[in-house]
């Protein structure tokens, strides 16, 4: 799958999922918690299958000069 997340949406996926997990360590301590799992492997992959759908895509394309 073509990556369609970008660095600065890839950063804020992994902080938000890593802060949502630990809920299941810290605080209310309910499985909730693992909903973090979502937005952190979106993150770490680089692929959103909900911006797929929607057609959104927040990577950076490379522009190629031919010399």
């Amino acid at each position: 799958m073509p990556r369609n997340v970008g660095t600065l949406d890839r950063i804020a996926r992994i902080v938000l999922g890593l802060v949502l997990l630990s809920l299941v360590f810290v605080g209310p301590q309910t499985l909730w918690g693992l909903i973090g799992l979502v937005p952190l492997l979106t993150g770490a992959v680089g692929t959103c299958p909900a911006y797929s759908l929607v057609g959104l895509n927040t990577c950076r394309t490379r522009v190629r000069r031919h010399a």
